[in-house]
Order: C-alpha cells, then sequence, then structure tokens
C-alpha cells in the first residue's frame, strides 16, 4: 500500500456531495455503453456508492487496492461488461481526479482496471469450465444419445463469445469457432490448414513452448498464459489462453482444447497505465520511479558481476527558478521539455538512462561504467549539450548546468548512498561557481558528514559540559616573566578526542552558537583570573579572552561582559578582549559602538592577528585600543635555519615602531625558538607566547 499525503484537497469536502458529482459524471460517460437492468436514476444512484470508495481510496492516508479492486469487479457484476464502460470510466477519473495526486490516480486506475479485468476473467472461465464440462458429459453419454450430445457441444462451439478451436495432439487443427476466426482474421478452411508452429510468436513468453510441450506429453491437463498473436492483416492480438487436454478412454492424450478471450484492449491499458506510472508526464522522460527501478535492478546483480562498475550524473539547471519567476511557468515548462529532448537525444548510448527526477533537476545512468573518465565524458557532454541557447515563448534563454558526477563499483554500495553522494557532489559544483562539473571525493564528503556531525552536537556538547578552557603564557621578553594569559577553548569530544578551536570555532560562528559559547568561555577564564588574583594579588596573570565577530555585533554583549565582571568579582583591568580587525571596524569602516561601550567599562582591548585585515594605522588612533598581537605568520619569517626573511623583519620592526608611536604595547603570537625571542627583543616588541615559552594547559600548570 502507498501512503497518500495529509495535504488538503478539493475531494476534503463533505463526500456526499462530491460523490454524488462523480456519480453524475460517470453515469453521463457510460450511458449507454453496456446493457444493464436499471434506469438512469438507478444508475446514478448505484454508481454514487461506487464513487464515495473511490473517493475514500482517493484521500485515504494508505491505499488499500483490494477496495478499489472490488468497485471493478462489481461494475463487471452488474453487468457494465462492455470494454468502452472501462476505457470511459477511467477517463472520468482522470478527470475528476486531476487535482489529486498523480501517483494516486494512477493506483485507483490500476486497480480499478484490474478488479474489472479480473471479473470479466473469472466470468470467460466459468464459461470455459461450463463448456469443457459439456464437452466431457457429451463423450460420457450413453451411445444413444451421442448424436444429441455433439449437436449440443457444436452449438455451445460454435456460438461461444470466445474463440476455440480443437487439435491433434500431433498439432492439426481440425476444428474453430467463428469467434476465432474474427478474431484472427482467417476462415475456418485457413485456420485448419494450420499447425501449432503458424501460431509463434516473436513476443511469446519464454515459458510458453515448455508449457505447450508438457501439456501434449501428458504431463499436465490444463495451462494459462496471455499470449499474443498475428492477425491477418499484421496487428496483434493478445489473448488470454487457456489450453486443455482432452484423453481418450485409455487416459492417453488425444485433443487439444484451446479458448481464445481478446485482452488486447486491456493489455493496451495496462501499458498506457504502465508508461504513465513510469514516464514524467511533461518530458516524456522516464521519471524517478523508472530511474530507481533501474539502478536497483543493477545492484541486485551487484554480486553476480563482481567487477561491474556504474555511474550517475545529476544534473541541475542553473537559474531555473530566476527564468520560472520572470518568464512564467509556462515558458520553464517549455525550457525543461527542450532540454530534456536535448538530453535524450545527446545521451542516448547502450546502457544509458536519461530520466527526470522532479523539477529542473534531471539523471543519466551509466551502467556498467568503464571508469571516471567515461562517465565525466557522459557529464561534459550534457553540459555542452544545455548549454546552448534555448528559444522559448518570443525569448533566446541561455542556460547552464551544474552536474554531481559519481562513478564507483557496483558491490559494496545501495542506491541510498549512491544518491546521497550524487546530492552532495551536485551542491558541491554549485557553490564551486555553478556552470561545471564535480566529482565525487570520498575523503571530502566524510569531512564535510564530520564537520555537519560536529556542528549538530555543538549544542548539546555545551549543555553536557564538554568544552573546558585551557591558558597558555604571555611573556615579558625583557625577563621572560609571565604577566598575562590566554584562554583557549577546546572540545573533548567523546568520538573524535580533544579538538582545538579550528575544528569547531568557525561553524559555532556559522550556527551562532559562538554567542553562548563564547560567553561560557569569558566566565570561566574570568573566574580563573579572579581566583588568582585573590591567590597572587599583583603577581597574578592579566587575563586575555577572544571575541569573535559574531558576538561583537550580538547586542547583548556589552552587558555579559559587565554581568561576568561582577558576578567573577574580576577588576575590569585584569581582563583584556581580543578582537580580530574586522571585529573592531563596523560596515561603514568605523568602530562599533560595542567597541567604545566595551573599553568605557575598563577591560584592555587587544587587536589580534594584526597585519592580516585593515593594516591600517590611521583607524588606529581613534580606536580605545591598548595592544597589538602580531599574526603568527609574519613571526615565522624570524626562524631559522634559512635564515630571518628580510622582508617580513622590516614589516615587523615597522609595526612595532608605529605601534610605540601610539602607545601600543606588541605582542608576537607563535614564537617557537630562542632565535625568533632575540630577534624580537632586538625588534622592541614587549611581550610574547608560543610553543618556545610553553603549550597551552589547565590553569595548574600556569607557573606564577
Amino acid at each position: 500500500m502507498t501512503a497518500l499525503s495529509p495535504t488538503q484537497t478539493s475531494w476534503d469536502r463533505p463526500r456526499d456531495r462530491a460523490a454524488e458529482r462523480l456519480a453524475r459524471s460517470w453515469s453521463l460517460a457510460i450511458a449507454g455503453t453496456s446493457y444493464v437492468s436499471m434506469n438512469g436514476l438507478e444508475v446514478q444512484d448505484f454508481l454514487t456508492a461506487l464513487s464515495s470508495r473511490l473517493i475514500h481510496a482517493l484521500t485515504a492516508e494508505t491505499f488499500d487496492p483490494d477496495d478499489v479492486r472490488e468497485v471493478g469487479s462489481t461494475l463487471v457484476a452488474t453487468h457494465f461488461t462492455e470494454p468502452t464502460t472501462l476505457e470511459r470510466t477511467v477517463a472520468v477519473l482522470a478527470e475528476q481526479f486531476a487535482k489529486a495526486p498523480t501517483r494516486r490516480v494512477a493506483e485507483i486506475q490500476g486497480a480499478l482496471a484490474a478488479g474489472y479485468a479480473q471479473a470479466l476473467r473469472d466470468r470467460v472461465l466459468d464459461e470455459q469450465e461450463e463448456i469443457r464440462t459439456a464437452a466431457l458429459w457429451a463423450r460420457a453419454r450413453a451411445e444413444e444419445s451421442r448424436r444429441v450430445s455433439e449437436a449440443r457441444f457444436r452449438a455451445i462451439f460454435a456460438g461461444a463469445a470466445i474463440g476455440m478451436s480443437v487439435s491433434t495432439v500431433d498439432g492439426q487443427v481440425i476444428e474453430v469457432n467463428q469467434a476465432l476466426c474474427d478474431m484472427l482474421g482467417y476462415s475456418s478452411d485457413e485456420l485448419r490448414l494450420m499447425t501449432f508452429e503458424d501460431f509463434v510468436h516473436p513476443q511469446d513468453p519464454p515459458v510458453a513452448a515448455g508449457m505447450f510441450e508438457e501439456l501434449l506429453a501428458g504431463g499436465r491437463d490444463q495451462f494459462r498464459i496471455e499470449k499474443p498473436y498475428l492477425h491477418r492483416d499484421g496487428h496483434q492480438v493478445w489473448t488470454d489462453l487457456v489450453a486443455s487436454i482432452i484423453r481418450d478412454e485409455d487416459g492417453e492424450p488425444k485433443w487439444l482444447v484451446a479458448m481464445f478471450e481478446d485482452i488486447t484492449e486491456r493489455y493496451l491499458l495496462q501499458l498506457r497505465l504502465r508508461h504513465q506510472a513510469l514516464h514524467d508526464p511533461l518530458t516524456q522522460l522516464p521519471n524517478r520511479t523508472m530511474f530507481f527501478d533501474r539502478l536497483a535492478e543493477l545492484l541486485a546483480g551487484a554480486e553476480e558481476e563482481a567487477d561491474s562498475r556504474v555511474g550517475v550524473c545529476y544534473l541541475d539547471v542553473d537559474g531555473f527558478k530566476v527564468i520560472n519567476d520572470t518568464l512564467g511557468h509556462d515558458v520553464g515548462d517549455q525550457l525543461l521539455q527542450t532540454v530534456a529532448r536535448r538530453l535524450a537525444r545527446s545521451i542516448s548510448g547502450d546502457g544509458q538512462l536519461v530520466a527526470r527526477m522532479g523539477g529542473d533537476e534531471f539523471v543519466v545512468l551509466i551502467e556498467r561504467s568503464d571508469g571516471t573518465d567515461d562517465v565525466v565524458a557522459v557529464a561534459e557532454r550534457a553540459l555542452d549539450t544545455v548549454r546552448a541557447p534555448v528559444h522559448v515563448g518570443g525569448h533566446e534563454i541561455s542556460i547552464s548546468a551544474s552536474i554531481g558526477v559519481v562513478e564507483q563499483p557496483l558491490r559494496g554500495t545501495s542506491t541510498g548512498e549512491l544518491m546521497k553522494a550524487a546530492d552532495t557532489t551536485l551542491y558541491w559544483a554549485k557553490a564551486d561557481g555553478r556552470n561545471r562539473l564535480a566529482l565525487f571525493d570520498a575523503e571530502r564528503h566524510a569531512r564535510e558528514v564530520t564537520r555537519y556531525e560536529l556542528s549538530a552536537s555543538m549544542p548539546v556538547a555545551l549543555e553536557r559540559r564538554e568544552f573546558f578552557v585551557e591558558y597558555q603564557p604571555l611573556v615579558r621578553l625583557g625577563d621572560a616573566v609571565t604577566i598575562g594569559v590566554e584562554a583557549l577553548v577546546r572540545w573533548r569530544h567523546p568520538r573524535f578526542g580533544v579538538l582545538g578551536p579550528d575544528a569547531f570555532i568557525g561553524m559555532a560562528e556559522e550556527t551562532g552558537l559562538i554567542v553562548p559559547l563564547g560567553r561560557w568561555v569569558l566566565h570561566e577564564a574570568c573566574k580563573q583570573a579572579a581566583l588568582w588574583h585573590r591567590e597572587h594579588g599583583a603577581k597574578a596573570p592579566l587575563m586575555s579572552v577572544n571575541l569573535a565577530v559574531r558576538q561583537m555585533r550580538d547586542r547583548t554583549i556589552v552587558r555579559d561582559v559587565k554581568a561576568i565582571l561582577e558576578q567573577t568579582g574580576l577588576a575590569p583591568d585584569r581582563l583584556q578582549l581580543e578582537l580580530t580587525e574586522s571585529a573592531v571596524m563596523g560596515s561603514g569602516g568605523e568602530p562599533t559602538e560595542a567597541l567604545n561601550a566595551l573599553a568605557a567599562l575598563g577591560p584592555r582591548i587587544a587587536i589580534d592577528d594584526f597585519g592580516t585585515g585593515y593594516s591600517n594605522f590611521a583607524y588606529l588612533r581613534h580606536l580605545p585600543v591598548h595592544s597589538l598581537k602580531l599574526a603568527g605568520s609574519f613571526v615565522a619569517g624570524l626562524r631559522p635555519p634559512e635564515g630571518a626573511d628580510p622582508v617580513d623583519q622590516k614589516i615587523i620592526a615597522a609595526v612595532i615602531g608605529l605601534a610605540h608611536a601610539l602607545n601600543l604595547s606588541v605582542t608576537a603570537e607563535g614564537v617557537e625558538t630562542a632565535e625568533q625571542a632575540d630577534r624580537l627583543l632586538a625588534l622592541g616588541c614587549d611581550t610574547a607566547q608560543g610553543w618556545y615559552y610553553a603549550s597551552s594547559g589547565p590553569a595548574s600548570a600556569i607557573k606564577l
């Protein structure tokens, strides 16, 4: 059963009125198509009851085909048995249910047609069984009544509505009725000159020949199969064939009696319904159902073909929404039809399926790929196809597409994994600038999955107190005395272990979690600084804490800092707030109001990673800043053995000189060697931090 979306439709109105409306249209459509012993009002009342059941099936949360099949069988039971009745019934349902979900309507049409056909089949079988019983009874009659019995059988044989034939077991036709002659377009004399071989059709089911042989050999008494025959004028006639063996008095096979019901209309209806179920109505390309069916078949045979590979090209038309919104949905539909035709023409090789997934998304399945180059060639051909200008609705539209390309072995993958990889890769192509293809990279995908998992688990991690703070000393270069510490947040992840800020701070800023996380870090750091101050007095280090751009732009930042200082009892001048240059400056290139308000509270303000942003000393004169922290990339240029980079050395000297001219202290980050420390001291740098002095660690590791 298929789940139906609970979306409100016009069929959720009072069901009685809807059923009466459907019944009126239905009764008008099938009027005169079948002979029934009811007047017009009685027919409408009868169809109203059936309409209620169909509407219930349309709006039910889950689809029950048995109830709809029973509607079809009820029509046959009431003698609505003409094919025109079914044809017009299906057309009425398509018209009346036009606003309902297409898939549910197709399921209702299919189930009703199946119930209708099954009831007709059962009715024919009943007739066939009566004929067979009559034939056997005729042979059992006494000799004196044989002639009467044979006459009765011949009357039934000749007047039956279904085609019948009697053949010898060696394949020679000896008798046919008029219904079979009409069905196949031959005279009875022409049919009697034929043998079994003359009735073989290229589209016969593979099991048909074996079933005939088993029947003629006496291994079975009857079989039933749907089989095509060729009409004299060349068209196909599909039949429901029931073949039975007639034995002689000794039990040996003597004759073969075959009964043929013409099911051509039903067969063609089933083909149309199947086509509708597996093809997109707008573009006539295979739809997602057919695509996934084909992919499932490939995956099912993966174990038998160990080296088989598969390729998927997931294509999305760039900027299609803009076309729809500006030129209209009619132009958008014509554009999609044009793209579909082009893709179908340009990608039509053996084992390549082009399907529409929905909206402006298409997919190409490359069965048994020869490698990545093979799939990339298909994707590039698709890109070139889409890039050609399209003329629709009086407009010449230049479009492009983005394609995600996945190529991998069939064994070991699944439909979900393959399509997830294709969807992810399509997103990469879009993110990289569109009008291009992107190849699936398992390592990149794993990194992004890990990144997503970290991002999703951060709020819970904060609640579980998985974050903790470490401290790295800030050392005075003149005497190597620790005068401050920088608070650095860490994440003790239950799966990935201890993570540094580089692994999660960026995500925290993107999601906005940096605000509560930064508030927590500031509180922990100030609490520790206050404890040191109570224990060591003037020797207690200055506490330096980083503030992110998003924190500075949060309207509560000044209130939060003030509240934390009051809660922890830390003197404002014992706190240093480190901000990047982008956090310091507003959108208009002027200092933010928050910066001035923070400075008014009393903490020191330091510019972190100086030299990587604005790098303009002119604006520093107007900022309430106390210190600059040189970016580690400049300090790295002072490291031997290659020798100090003269350019970096001159830059550092210039920055220190200008900073001192503005009464700003300078801290160097990333000091890793004694040579770097000596050069910085010689250049006049005030303080430094880095592995040369100490890495970050718990508060207990700080030596005061």
